[in-house]
């Protein structure tokens, strides 16, 4: 199990995604609980990014509770459809929100938070979690992030 991750600082994001990869199937490997998997996922991708926040929302009785994550403190619980997490869970599908006050029904959880991410977690074709991902600057995430991110979320074991 890898215990430190060897950051990159190229500016090339395919390239620190390819870097960081095999790093975090390290810190998968042999390990089969759950939250410490999502609490290093999450962790690794801080790490490397410096996101404002990172972090798993978890399908529990029809809505999103709050799991690991890094960063400040995070709504709790989200209701399906409801904010960027809600919708990519009721849709299914990545949402890459450049300028989250133009999202309608956004959730400010925080009001640093300018852009964001979230990328559905797939069992047996059935959305069981978010992983979400917020920047305090505008625009900070496109296809690329996408991409590796719906890599990276099935790695995981749910």
């Amino acid at each position: 199990m890898a215990e430190d991750l060897k950051i990159t600082t190229s500016t090339d994001k395919a390239e620190q995604y390819t870097t960081l990869i095999p790093q975090i199937e390290a810190l998968l490997y042999g390990e089969p609980d759950l939250v410490a998997n999502l609490a290093n996922v999450a962790a690794a991708l801080k790490e490397q990014f410096k996101w404002f926040w990172v972090g798993f929302y978890l399908v529990k009785n029809s809505e999103l509770v709050l799991g690991p994550f890094q960063g400040p403190v995070a709504c709790t619980r989200i209701g399906l459809g409801k904010g960027v997490c809600g919708a990519a869970w009721q849709q299914a599908k990545t949402f890459v929100v450049p300028d989250v006050e133009a999202f309608p029904g956004h959730i400010a959880c925080s009001s640093l938070s300018r852009s964001e991410i979230v990328v559905p977690v797939f069992k047996n074709n059935e959305v069981v979690a978010v992983l979400d991902v917020d920047s305090e600057l505008l625009d900070q995430f496109n296809e690329t992030d996408a991409q590796y991110l719906e890599q990276i979320v099935k790695l995981v074991n749910f």
